[in-house]
């Protein structure tokens, strides 16, 4: 039988409901455990709890914004190596580049898609293949 992403813990950070919803429905039907912060200090929080495979946060939210979460994340030798997407309704080149100033491994805009954010898993986790489902 062939591995495939049963298991896989990919956090969401959103302070928007639609967002996690919306990646949470969609990784789950790849077969992905997936747990959802609504801002840094929450997911800060659950990340030392539930040890994610990858991260996926929003750049704008209250109290601690995406960059501030990204940088709190690769400060901590534990999660140095956990990848972190951002997601940011912005497309600027200024923002990417704060993104990876402060660690961040890709950036997506949102909108994204099940292909985008399928693909941000399987290129920094590359053992990762989606349960199929019949769609």
């Amino acid at each position: 039988m062939e591995q495939h992403s049963e298991g896989l813990r990919v956090m969401v950070i959103d302070d928007s409901k639609t967002i996690r919803r919306t990646a949470e429905t969609l990784l789950k039907k790849v077969g992905c455990e997936v747990i959802t912060a609504v801002d840094g200090f929450d997911a800060l929080a659950k990340i030392a709890d539930s040890h994610p495979n990858i991260i996926f946060v929003d750049i704008m939210m209250p109290r601690l914004d995406g960059y501030q979460t990204c940088a709190l994340i690769k400060n901590n030798s534990a999660f140095k190596s956990t990848p972190v997407i951002m997601l940011s309704s912005k497309d600027g080149l200024f923002d990417k580049a704060k993104g990876r100033i402060v660690g961040s491994d890709q950036y997506l805009t949102k909108p994204f898609s099940k292909e985008e954010l399928l693909g941000a898993i399987k290129a920094h986790v590359p053992a990762f293949t989606p349960v199929d489902q019949a769609s």
